[in-house]
């Protein structure tokens, strides 16, 4: 790993390690998941990030008791316990926070799901798995944060099974933005120096054998769903005093904020990536 590429690793798990981004993630997202949801009118954050994993799970066809999946950046593992609980499949859950972690492993004994669900330490542009091991990979907005997105794919390529299905969402600029410093507040706010794109997923993963099944374009849900996480925040701000301080608060107002005008700009794009290694 690089210099720099340690450097962000350790920036994004310092970040989720924090006090405030653990308590703002459980208060605010229902402390299941950390990602983006399929909204309709109806559904609260919690119900419209459920709502994705639910949307993504069905895409698979690898999907079936004793499936062997890994998701990278698991989080709080919320996608793990639906592949494990609905599915009957034998989740490893690889994520770089040990305080998310420690939540995982909570939350997986609470719902008996801890004979299914393995979650260790570790990040994603250096799996700790052997050669041919997985059958699916799974990942939620993420792929982000990593500073050698390449890298990230290659590891990705390395444990999976040929024929095996990766799917995964993430949090791009739109193919063809050629002005990326209108992204820069974005790019300070992650501490990174650029996006990933539809075109940029499609032609890295061929260069690695992958075939593409569908990619399905809801930017459309980023939109909505910053929006939503901003108004829910700024409402219950009163009541999140002693968990969340105000700085944090104040710079996440702000944050949020700039997704919703890359978005708004037409600068920003999100869907779910369904490929498969052949």
């Amino acid at each position: 790993m690089s210099e720099k590429t340690s450097s962000i690793t350790d920036t994004a798990r310092n970040y989720y390690d924090s006090e405030d981004a653990d308590n703002f993630y459980a208060a605010i997202w229902g402390g299941e998941d950390i990602h983006i949801g399929l909204y309709d009118d109806r559904r609260s954050i919690k119900e419209a990030s459920r709502e994705t994993v639910l949307h993504m799970a069905k895409r698979l066809r690898g999907l079936k008791p004793g499936a062997r999946v890994l998701d990278i950046g698991s989080g709080y593992g919320g996608a793990a316990r639906v592949l494990a609980g609905d599915f009957g499949a034998e989740v490893t859950c690889l994520n770089l926070s040990e305080k998310e972690n420690d939540r995982n492993r909570a939350l997986t004994k609470e719902q008996g799901l801890d004979d299914k669900i393995t979650v260790i330490e570790g990040s994603f542009d250096d799996i700790p798995e052997e050669d041919d091991t997985f059958d699916i990979v799974w990942s939620q907005d993420a792929i982000l944060h990593a500073g050698d997105r390449g890298k990230v794919l290659d590891e990705v390529a390395r444990v999976m099974k040929k024929g095996g299905e990766f799917i995964f969402t993430d949090p791009m600029q739109a193919d063809g933005l050629t002005d990326t410093t209108v992204l820069q507040p974005i790019y300070d706010r992650i501490h990174l120096w650029s996006l990933a794109s539809f075109g940029f997923y499609r032609r890295e993963l061929e260069k690695r054998g992958f075939r593409e099944i569908a990619i399905e374009d809801f930017t459309n849900q980023l939109r909505n769903h910053y929006a939503r996480v901003r108004a829910e925040l700024a409402e219950r701000r009163d009541g999140l005093e002693g968990k969340i301080s105000s700085d944090y608060i104040d710079r996440m107002l702000a944050g949020l904020q700039h997704w919703v005008d890359g978005a708004d700009h037409g600068n920003l794009a999100w869907g779910v990536m369904h490929f498969e290694k052949v």
